[in-house]
C-alpha cells in the first residue's frame, strides 16, 4: 500500500535505506548485561583480562559445548560480533558462545567462573549502551528459539526474536503481548517488562509468564514459578536482563489471536498541541481493547515535524471507528487521509514491525535469516514514564523541543523525535510490588530518539545527541522521575530509582542470593 512507507517512518521514525532494507530504529531493546564496570559501587572485585587465558583453556572449552565457540580469527568472527547498533562494532569479545541447551550454559558459567572473565549474555543485542557485549564471553542463547503451545500455554527458547515468536503463536492461532521491533530477544524484552501494542488488554510480556528456567552463576539450572524460587521468578519479571543469571525457557500465558484493528492517523502539525492534548486524555482512559501510540518527529532538512497517532483495537472496526472519534471530538478536528483496516494478528505485528510487505522470513537481518532484507541502525535513546498529563506549558516544551531537531545541525538523513505508548488498563492493575516492574501508575511512558545513516560525520551526531539531552531535560520538569528499564540509558545518573523504585530494595536482596560474587555485573547492573 502507498501508505506503508509512510507508517514505517512514523512507526519507528525511520526511512527506507538505499536497496530496499528496511531501516529499523527505535526498537525496544533488551537491558542485556555487558562489560565490568569500573565505576559500579557495589562490585567486589575486578575480573581478570580474557587475554590472559590460554589457546589450550579456550580449545577445551570449545569440546565441552555442543555449539560453536567463536573466537578472534575465525571467519565468523565479525558478524558473530555484532550488535544491532553499528556505534559497538569496535567491542572485540574475547569469545562467542552460541549455546544450545541449558549445559552449553552451564558449562560457559563454569569457565567464566574458573578463569574470573567477564561475561554478557545476549539475545537480540539491543541493549542501547553496548552491554550485550563485552571483552570476555558472550553466552548467545539464540540457537534455543523453538515454540511449543500446548492449549493455553506456550514454552519457547530464550533466544528467540520477537517475530518468529510471534509467528511461531500464531501457527496455533494464539499470541503473547509484546514490543514492535522484529528483531528483539524476547529474553531481554520480558526480563525488563516488555511493553507491546496490546498491553493494556493482556498486561505486559513479563505479566504473561508462568514459569521459567535459568541458569544462575553457580551453575545450577533454576524452574522459577510463583511457588518455586519465587523470589528469582519475581525478579525476572522486571528486574532487567542480565541481572541474575541467563534464562533458557519461559513458558507464557497465551491468548486468542484472532483479527485486530489497524490505525494510523496523521494532523498537520499546526494542529499538534490539541492533538497531544486530546491523546493524552483519551488513550490511557480507553478501553483495555485499544492501544495508542503518538509520534512527533523531525528530520534534518525538513520542513515542518510531523505528528502522528497509530495503535489496535481487540473488536470490530466499528467499534473502533466509534473510539477514535472520540479522539476526534477532543482535537477538534479529523485527522488527514485516515488509515484503518481489520487484518490478522501476524500481519498487524509484522506492520507494527515495519514489515507490512515482507514476509517473516523477510523481517530480519540478513545475518539472521538468509531472506533477511533489514538493516542495523544507529541510535541514541532516553526515556521518561508520565504519570500526570502535560500541562500547556508542558506540551509547549514538548513541541519547542521537536521543532529544535530542525536546527540541530544533524546528519543528513538523520531523525529525531519522541514516541508516546500508552499506559493503563491491564498494565496498571498489578501492583507495583507484585513483580520487580514497579510502573504501574503511568499514563505513557516517552521514548526520545535520534537516528542517523551509517557514515554520518561525527560532529553532526554529536550535534544530534547534544540535542536529545536538552531536549529530555527540558520535560524534567513534566515527567514522574522514572525511566523504562528496558530502554536502558547509561547516561541516566539516578538509574536505579528510575528503573527500579521501591523494589530496588529487594532486588538487591535477591541479587545477593544467587549472584554473591557479581558474575553478572555492568555498570548498571542491580
Amino acid at each position: 500500500m502507498a501508505e506503508d512507507q509512510g507508517r514505517r517512518e512514523f512507526l519507528r521514525l525511520a526511512a527506507a535505506a538505499a536497496g530496499g532494507a528496511v531501516l529499523l530504529a527505535s526498537c525496544t531493546r533488551s537491558s542485556a548485561p555487558g562489560a565490568a564496570a569500573a565505576d559500579n559501587p557495589a562490585r567486589t572485585g575486578a575480573p581478570r583480562p580474557a587475554g590472559s587465558l590460554s589457546l589450550a583453556d579456550w580449545t577445551a572449552l570449545t569440546h565441552d559445548l555442543s555449539g560453536p565457540l567463536v573466537r578472534p580469527g575465525d571467519a565468523a568472527y565479525p558478524v558473530s560480533t555484532r550488535l544491532f547498533d553499528p556505534r559497538f562494532d569496535s567491542l572485540h569479545p574475547a569469545g562467542i558462545a552460541y549455546c544450545h541447551n541449558p549445559h552449553d550454559v552451564m558449562t560457559c558459567l563454569a569457565f567464566v567462573r574458573k578463569f574470573g572473565i567477564p561475561v554478557a549474555a545476549r539475545c537480540g543485542g539491543h541493549s542501547y549502551a553496548g552491554w550485550s557485549s563485552t571483552s570476555g564471553l558472550i553466552i548467545d542463547v539464540t540457537p534455543m528459539a523453538g515454540v511449543d503451545v500446548t492449549g493455553t500455554t506456550a514454552t519457547v527458547g530464550a533466544g528467540i526474536r520477537l517475530i518468529d515468536f510471534y509467528n511461531g503463536l500464531a501457527a496455533h492461532g494464539r499470541a503473547v503481548p509484546g514490543g514492535s521491533c522484529p528483531t528483539v530477544g524476547i529474553a531481554g524484552l520480558t526480563l525488563g517488562g516488555g511493553v507491546g501494542v496490546v498491553s493494556r488488554a493482556y498486561g505486559l510480556t513479563s505479566d504473561n509468564v508462568q514459569s521459567l528456567q535459568i541458569v544462575t552463576a553457580d551453575g545450577q539450572v533454576r524452574t522459577c514459578t510463583s511457588s518455586q524460587n519465587s523470589d528469582l521468578f519475581w525478579a525476572c519479571r522486571g528486574g532487567g536482563g542480565g541481572n541474575f543469571g541467563v534464562v533458557t525457557s519461559f513458558t507464557f500465558t497465551t491468548h486468542p489471536a484472532g483479527q485486530i484493528v489497524l490505525f494510523f492517523l496523521s494532523w498537520p502539525w499546526s494542529q499538534a498541541a490539541r492533538v497531544i492534548s486530546a491523546w493524552q486524555s483519551w488513550a490511557p482512559h480507553a478501553p483495555d481493547a485499544l492501544w495508542s501510540n503518538l509520534h512527533l518527529a523531525a528530520a534534518t532538512g525538513g520542513s515542518v515535524p510531523t505528528i502522528e497517532v497509530g495503535g489496535t483495537y481487540l473488536g470490530s472496526i466499528s467499534t473502533a471507528a466509534a473510539q477514535l472519534e472520540k479522539l476526534y471530538a477532543a482535537a477538534g478536528s479529523h485527522p488527514s487521509s485516515p488509515f484503518m483496516e481489520t487484518t490478522s494478528w501476524l500481519h498487524a505485528m509484522l506492520v507494527e514491525a515495519g514489515c507490512s510487505t515482507l514476509t517473516v522470513n523477510e523481517c530480519h537481518l540478513p545475518t539472521q535469516n538468509p531472506q533477511g532484507q533489514l538493516s542495523r541502525a544507529s541510535e541514541y535513546a532516553k526515556s521518561d514514564i508520565f504519570t500526570k498529563p502535560l500541562s500547556s506549558q508542558g506540551i509547549g516544551t514538548l513541541l519547542a523541543g521537536v521543532e529544535k531537531f530542525q536546527r540541530a545541525g544533524g546528519a543528513p538523513g538523520a531523525s529525531g523525535g519522541i514516541a508516546f505508548d500508552a499506559l493503563g488498563g491491564a498494565v496498571n492493575r498489578v501492583a507495583p510490588n507484585a513483580t520487580a516492574f514497579v510502573h504501574r501508575d503511568g499514563l505513557f511512558q516517552a521514548q526520545y530518539t535520534t537516528t542517523w545513516p551509517l557514515g554520518s560525520a561525527a560532529a553532526a551526531v554529536a550535534r544530534q545527541h547534544a540535542w536529545q539531552q536538552s531536549f529530555w531535560q527540558s520535560m524534567r520538569p513534566y515527567a514522574s522521575g522514572h525511566a523504562y528499564q528496558n530502554y536502558i540509558d547509561p547516561a541516566l545518573t539516578n538509574w536505579r530509582q528510575a528503573y527500579y523504585g521501591a523494589n530496588y530494595t529487594r532486588l538487591t536482596q535477591v541479587k545477593a542470593r544467587y549472584d554473591p560474587n557479581r558474575v553478572f555485573t555492568f555498570p548498571q547492573a542491580v
